[in-house]
């Protein structure tokens, strides 16, 4: 079997092996355990491979280079006029040659590979909507139209997309799913101890979207407080800048830590020494270092969008943020003097996770090919 998969994500080549974002490759190797080649439609940068990166595991892979697009300006959107074309036709010759078509969304080349798809109503087909599916939640344009397309199933036969979260009004197309990182063999018992000195991280792009600067202000204002709490950020993006500043400024150096990208194994390290994490994200799919957290009995504080007041129990494995100062504080300050629920809480996170395993992700990733 052929698989042909269509994504945003962008590739690097170096000694003949194809490199794109961990979580990414990762998924894609369980998915290549069980089909005999491997088709890409996808960027290639001219970019050396940073830590953050893995290796498909295939080494018999046929990649199809497209271009990266936006249309952020109108520079942009000029440009990507031009280059839509060819990229659709790419798309085109690629699903010809597949025999399962595979979709990463939401994205530009999740966008063009929904309405080429239309066109081969009889191949079996799989979508990855790794955003958030919420249907009231406010999402730009092109989001909308992929839901409502991948959604459709007169329009769209054949195929499975799967979604994070049980949501209402969705058509046979639609399944709820679930990504996971770790294997069966990691699986322990662990019980954590909530005293002070505590200890926070935050994971992810260091992008206003993900809001890491709230993490900072909000572990400030217990400082503040007189609170023996410390932040580790992992991570790169924009926002470096603005934070390096904001711990200058309020003379944070010895308790907020930029440690930029990392391995894998130092990010699992920090979340086992860890006991909370923090992510006040604008918008998430399946946030997957919340549900890396809970595995090794972190407590998440994290924002109620799309799935995560599912994945939060709705406030008993994790405290769900408002974003507003003063509730935060006081809801946190409130079960920092109760280090039994907070235990309980960990404990309640960490069974809820560890039932989200490599291998029952590849039990559900072999059932849609």
């Amino acid at each position: 079997m052929k698989l042909l998969i269509i994504s945003h994500t962008s590739h690097k080549k170096q000694d003949n092996h194809y490199f794109a974002y961990g979580p990414y490759v990762r998924e894609i190797n369980l998915w290549e355990k069980n089909v005999d080649k491997i088709l890409v439609v996808a960027p290639l940068v001219e970019t050396t491979p940073g830590a953050i990166d893995l290796p498909y595991k295939s080494a018999s892979i046929t990649f199809f280079k497209v271009a990266a697009f936006s249309m952020t300006s109108f520079g942009n959107t000029l440009k990507a006029f031009l280059q839509i074309p060819v990229i659709l036709w790419v798309l085109f010759k690629a699903m010809r040659k597949a025999d399962h078509i595979h979709l990463r969304c939401p994205g530009n080349m999740g966008l063009l590979g929904s309405v080429v798809q239309l066109f081969f109503p009889k191949k079996k087909k799989s979508a990855k909507y790794a955003g958030n599916w919420d249907p009231n939640a406010k999402q730009p344009l092109s989001y909308r139209f992929q839901k409502w397309l991948l959604n459709n199933s007169f329009l769209t036969r054949n195929m499975q997309v799967m979604v994070y979260g049980n949501w209402s009004h969705t058509s046979k197309n639609i399944i709820p799913f679930f990504t996971a990182t770790y294997p069966e063999s990691k699986r322990q018992n662990i019980t954590k101890t909530f005293q002070s000195p505590y200890k926070a991280l935050f994971v992810g792009g260091l992008t206003p979207g993900k809001n890491p600067l709230y993490a900072v202000q909000l572990i400030h204002q217990f400082i503040k407080e007189g609170i023996d709490i410390s932040l580790n950020l992992f991570g790169e993006g924009p926002e470096r800048e603005a934070i390096t500043d904001y711990i200058t400024i309020n003379k944070l150096q010895a308790s907020v830590h930029l440690h930029g990208n990392q391995t894998g194994e130092v990010v699992e390290q920090a979340y086992q020494d860890s006991h909370f994490l923090i992510l006040a994200s604008r918008s998430e799919g399946w946030p997957k270092v919340v549900a890396e957290a809970m595995f090794w009995g972190c407590v998440p504080l994290a924002t109620k969008v799309s799935c995560v007041p599912e994945m939060l129990g709705n406030g008993e494995r994790g405290v769900l943020l408002s974003k507003q100062w003063e509730r935060d504080v006081e809801v946190l300050y409130a079960l920092l003097k109760a280090p039994t629920k907070l235990q309980n809480m960990s404990l309640k996170a960490h069974n809820w996770s560890q039932q989200y395993t490599l291998e029952s992700f590849e039990q559900r990733i072999k059932s849609l090919i």
